[in-house]
Parts: C-alpha cells; structure tokens; sequence
C-alpha cells in the first residue's frame, strides 16, 4: 500500500464514530471482538466489519491466543497521519503569524497617522 493509500484508508477508518469509539476502548487494552460490541446497537458481524475496515488501515491488529483473538490498537497508522497533519499545522501556523505582523504594522501605521 503506497503512503497515500495508507493515509487515505487511515482517514475514511476514523470517518466514522463508531471506529473511533471502538479505538478509544482499544486505549484501555486490548479486547475481544465481543467485548468490543458490548457497547454498541449492533450485531457481533457488523462490529467485525468496523474492526476489519481498521485494521486495513493499520489501526488495530488482532492475534491468536488459543481460542481468542484479541484486537489491540496499533500506533504506527495514527503517527503517519498525525505527522502529515502536522505539516499543514505548521503552514497553518506560518501564515497567521506573518497575518498577525502585518495587522500589527497597519496598526501601528494607523495610530502614528492618527496623531
């Protein structure tokens, strides 16, 4: 999966309320696909699909241990959209600071007219 892909998939999993609800419980510590339904108006198949569209994303991963197979949050799919998100944070940031010196220097301009 190309970074993109990845980005994209990370996105469209976190679109929705109940993925991310289903991560935040996944903060606590890991959990079965059964515990994870417990809070939900759903059925045990429709909470699997929400649990398969994150792991696609690298959100979650699952592994066998004897019978269970315990769901846990993975960091690594959050970190690359944090850091992309950061990038556009920090543009963001630049050009309301260049925003903010220019307000002030029109203001100072304007008080200096004013006397």
């Amino acid at each position: 999966m190309t970074e993109s892909e990845r980005l994209d998939a990370t996105f469209v999993a976190l679109a929705d309320p109940t993925r991310r609800a289903i991560l935040t419980r996944l903060l606590e510590g890991e959990a079965s696909v059964m515990e994870l339904a417990e809070p939900f108006a759903m059925s045990q198949p429709a909470v699997s699909k929400h649990i398969k569209m994150l792991e696609r994303a690298g959100l979650v991963s699952r592994s066998r241990d004897a019978q269970k197979r315990p769901v846990r949050i993975e960091g690594m799919a959050l970190k690359e959209a944090t850091d992309w998100l950061d990038h556009y944070r920090q543009v963001w940031e630049a050009n309301f600071s260049r925003l903010d010196s220019l307000l002030d220097e029109l203001k100072n301009k304007r008080s200096k007219e004013g006397n």
